[in-house]
């Protein structure tokens, strides 16, 4: 039994002290879609997301990067009345950059948790749209608006997450939380920011992504 336990407390001892070497490199990133229809109020909301990112070991089990990419929110609302059909868009279309720390702590030979401290910011543009088209007896008429503006946005985060190795060359990693501030604003006469915060774990909304590390 003491061999036992011995053995078993020189293994845990030996996998709590795994670690990732100061110069590993690695290639990781975002790219999602979505699509939410309700058929209540006839509206349609589409995201999309790419984002690439890449990181680097500054030391051991210590890594910081960058993530660069491409944004977009689609909303569309169409109205059916007796005399008026119309139909109404928002989109919201930016340019990302994501600088980050993430700092490592071993749990097991291959299983690492990790905390991650991100800067977020966009910039973009938000375009709004809408088309009113009105019959009355044999008359139609049709009416448009559309109108641009710019907007940045920024914010602090910090994430928890889990990162698998499976071999030495490609992990699994997963984030079930946020917490964080966010701030953005338009850049038109009077406009006023908006302030997003965010506290808590959320389980129902774990992410999941694949990494490629170049091992040393």
């Amino acid at each position: 039994m003491k061999k036992l336990l011995l053995a078993g407390a020189v293994a845990l001892f030996g996998l709590s002290n795994a670690q990732i070497a100061k110069g590993t490199a690695y290639i990781s990133g975002q790219v999602g879609y979505s699509q939410e229809e309700n058929n209540n109020n006839d509206s349609k909301v589409e995201s999309f997301r790419v984002v690439p990112t890449a990181g680097y070991f500054v030391g051991t089990n210590l890594a910081v990067g960058l993530g660069v990419g491409y944004a977009s929110d689609k909303t569309t609302l169409t109205t059916n009345n007796a005399l008026t059909v119309g139909e109404s868009k928002n989109t919201q279309s930016a340019f990302v950059v994501a600088p980050f720390v993430r700092k490592y702590w071993t749990i097991a030979d291959k299983l690492y948790i990790f905390g991650q401290l991100e800067v977020p910011m966009e910039f973009g543009q938000l375009k709004q749209e809408s088309v009113a088209t009105t019959t009355i007896g044999g008359t139609t008429n049709t009416a448009s608006t559309s109108n641009k503006a710019n907007y940045t946005s920024i914010g602090v985060n910090i994430k928890p997450g889990l990162d698998y190795f499976l071999n030495k060359n490609w992990s699994i990693e997963a984030t079930f939380g946020e917490f964080g501030y966010n701030t953005s604003k338009l850049d038109v006469d009077g406009a006023k920011s908006v302030n997003n915060y965010n506290f808590g774990l959320n389980l129902s909304a774990v992410t999941f992504g694949v990494k490629y590390v170049f091992a040393k």
